[in-house]
């Protein structure tokens, strides 16, 4: 399969699916509400934190560039995944808004535990503080497909290594989003959405032998997913059940994938729901970074620079296309297949970046406001990627270095004060 696929159109499925968002945020409201429709026996629910007390109490009230005002009345909310994993949905209410019909929908059927059909999981990634694979264990089950919908490159390992024979789809998505104030959302441009397969092609070996580090930066274990054989292990055999594993885990997971593209297509508007093969979805992810690990990190090292600002800069806006074409030309060594044509290269990306006035990336903000950066999937998942495949990214290693330095310095500061 080659990029661009629109999923084949289907059919309703003929008992009730159940799919729970671990994440209330802008991007996984807004995917929600174009997936929820139990006139067509699909029923979407969120777990939430924060906006949990609003988003139960209202709905999502979604203003769309895309497809107008609305509100999204989940299944269900929950305020965590425990609460998830045990609790019955609202089966008693008639009151979530189909929004493929406009109309008020059919209680969903009774759900038991451990019984949701797609896990979609739309939380920043990251993983030096926390294991989401752990964290939504309670609610995968034998029949379930996780679904992730997170920045960077690596995000996927954990959970694979986690849930050896569980479908995975990886997704990148292309959209403007945001959350005006608790349970309000703005969706402002795009809607595009990439899925594919994953089984392991993110993998990575742990070994500091390999990674090229010193044996102080841990930050990749767990990352080799359980059903890779082991290092030692040798033989045909082994190699043989791997790959057919793999065949197996890619054939169910594009199978779930089809079904989601063609619900978020054919009943939820969405007109540009693209599948790729697992190779194809990576290399839209490595693409995607030459966005995300060019700006995202020299935003907050320069000071708290816009897009824009930063790609009208010479010196900066030089930077930036070195840190692009430095993943331009490792990505087809790292996947062993090169960007598709049709996907823009650094020059259109900071001439479009001009445009963009006034736009801070997320990792600027999320410095700003004092919240942990998505550093590891950004930057230092894909260094360590590249080594383990013999390839150096030395600019990005620059980049995760000095920024991770600085979080860590920043971070040891307030203890220091009390001391």
């Amino acid at each position: 399969m080659s990029l661009h696929q629109a999923p084949e159109p289907g059919s309703d499925p003929d008992s009730p699916v159940h799919v729970v968002f671990v994440g209330a945020g802008a991007v996984g409201c807004f995917y929600a509400s174009r997936l929820h429709h139990p006139s067509h026996n699909i029923y979407t629910s969120l777990i939430a934190r924060s906006n949990y007390k609003a988003l139960e109490a209202n709905g999502v009230k979604l203003q769309t560039h895309t497809f107008g005002d609305y509100t999204f009345v989940p299944d269900a909310v929950f305020p965590s995944v425990a609460a998830a994993a045990v609790a019955q949905p609202r089966s008693s209410s008639s009151t979530g808004l189909d929004t493929a019909s406009s109309s008020l929908s059919p209680p969903s059927p009774l759900l038991g535990a451990r019984d949701w059909d797609f896990v979609v999981v739309t939380t920043k990634a990251l993983p030096d503080r926390s294991d989401d694979s752990e964290l939504i264990a309670p609610l995968v089950g034998p029949q379930t497909c996780v679904v992730l919908i997170q920045n960077g490159v690596g995000v996927e390992a954990p959970y694979r290594a986690r849930f050896p024979r569980t479908p995975i789809i990886s997704v990148v998505t292309v959209v403007s989003a945001e959350q005006t104030s608790p349970g309000i959302f703005r969706q402002n441009r795009w809607t595009r959405i990439h899925l594919g397969p994953y089984s392991n092609s993110a993998s990575f070996s742990s070994s500091p032998s390999v990674a090229g580090g010193d044996g102080g930066d841990n930050t990749t274990a767990g990352l080799t997913p359980a059903g890779s054989p082991h290092p030692t292990a040798s033989g045909a055999a082994a190699e043989a059940a791997a790959g057919d594993e793999d065949e197996h885990l890619q054939k169910r997971g594009m199978a779930c994938a089809q079904r989601l593209g063609d619900w978020w297509t054919r009943l939820g508007g969405i007109r540009d729901v693209e599948l790729s093969d697992e190779i194809g979805l990576q290399t839209v992810r490595w693409h995607k970074l030459c966005i995300n690990a060019a700006f995202n990190p020299s935003a907050v090292l320069s000071g708290g620079r816009g897009n824009a600002d930063m790609a009208r800069d010479p010196e900066l806006r030089a930077h930036l296309a070195g840190v692009m074409g430095e993943i331009w030309a490792a990505a087809p060594r790292i996947l062993g297949r090169h960007f598709p044509a049709d996907l823009a290269g650094p020059d259109k990306i900071l001439k479009s970046t001009e445009r963009n006035v006034g736009s801070k990336p997320s990792m600027l903000l999320d410095w700003e406001a004092g919240r942990p950066l998505e550093l590891e999937v950004i930057l230092g998942n894909p260094v360590r990627i590249a080594r383990g495949k013999g390839v150096d990214l030395l600019r990005m290693q620059t980049l995760y270095a000095l920024l991770r330095s600085a979080q860590r310095v920043r971070e040891e500061r307030p203890r220091e004060k009390k001391l």
